[in-house]
């Protein structure tokens, strides 16, 4: 939102919630400058503008009601009683569990914005501290990283509502390809963060892993053209990438002293020489993607079939 906008939006809350009768849409444009400096003095600009204002207001929580006003005009008025925030009432718990989330954004925007909620919060008297519950959650320092570019303006578009453009170079291809995506959420798995949306183009929902973004990403013009779901799993759906859920199994070797994630995973290790060890892992739908990554250290044993779709995505990323 811009600055000006902000202030003007800003000015006309204040305006409704310090009256104690309502205030005409005359009054109002005589009290506020920016209604005051409209260019032209339009009546048609400022009832345009006025009434989107209002709209806004009203859609970031404002309760506007009209009654009548000086002049048998319509007039407007937002009621302290009626616009006034319950207590904010947390145990012991409840803090040591708010203060945790804060502490998990240490990059990006969302930092500074955490801090200043848990100091408004200690103003209120909630019980935040470093034994605020039971003394150990204090000890506790999650961390959430979030180095890629892409995080915030995708975070931003995702909240807002806003399609975007972006550069994606999947792990199978050579080169990057231009997508356009409403981007639904994002989320963190085993280091990486992933984006879901609808992808315009394929018609179809794709989950995005971040750090394969090549490009800015651009935040286009218009609304989503699709619902977003009540619920969007996008662990669910990288994790049958990795072979989660996985029915069937495969052997594969890998380089002694590699592929820690690979070795968390097997369900059978056994060492082949000083070089390479021997390992049973589960075999799910896109399997083949993750072992890419790994490059020379993994060698796919068997199926036959996934070690055909690895030597191919191989292939395809050698000739780029």
């Amino acid at each position: 939102m811009a600055i000006a906008k902000a202030e003007r939006l800003m000015n006309l809350a204040l305006c409704l919630m310090n009256t104690a009768r309502p205030l005409s849409k005359r009054e109002l444009r005589a009290s506020i400058e920016a209604y005051r400096e409209l260019d032209g003095g339009s009546d048609e600009a400022f009832n345009r503008m006025f009434e989107r204002d209002k709209d806004d207001l009203r859609e970031l929580g404002l309760i506007i009601e009209t009654a009548e006003g000086g002049d048998d005009e319509v007039g407007y008025l937002a009621r302290r009683d009626r616009n006034r925030l319950p207590e904010v009432a947390l145990d012991a718990e409840e803090a040591a569990a708010l203060g945790l989330a804060a502490k998990v954004w240490q990059q990006a925007r969302l930092a500074e914005a955490a801090s200043g909620a848990l100091q408004k919060l200690r103003a209120a008297g909630v019980p935040f501290g470093e034994d605020a519950s039971d003394g150990h959650l204090g000890a506790l320092e999650p961390r959430i990283p979030a180095h890629e570019a892409a995080f915030e303006p995708l975070m931003i578009a995702a909240r807002d509502r806003r399609p975007v453009s972006f550069d994606y170079r999947r792990s199978n291809a050579a080169q990057a390809e231009s997508r356009l995506v409403e981007p639904w959420a994002l989320e963190c798995w085993r280091g990486h963060w992933y984006l879901a949306g609808w992808d315009r183009g394929r018609k179809d929902v794709r989950v995005f892993r971040l750090s394969r973004i090549t490009s800015r990403v651009r935040t286009r013009s218009g609304a989503f053209s699709t619902e977003v779901p009540d619920h969007v799993d996008v662990r669910e759906a990288v994790a049958r990438w990795g072979g989660e859920g996985a029915t069937s199994t495969a052997r594969i070797r890998l380089r002694r002293g590699a592929g820690y994630p690979l070795r968390a995973k097997a369900l059978e290790t056994a060492p082949v020489d000083a070089e390479w060890d021997e390992l049973e892992i589960p075999y799910g739908h896109g399997l083949d993607a993750w072992l890419v990554e790994f490059g020379p250290d993994v060698v796919v044993l068997e199926p036959a079939e996934l070690r055909a779709d690895v030597v191919d995505r191989l292939r395809a990323v050698a000739k780029g």
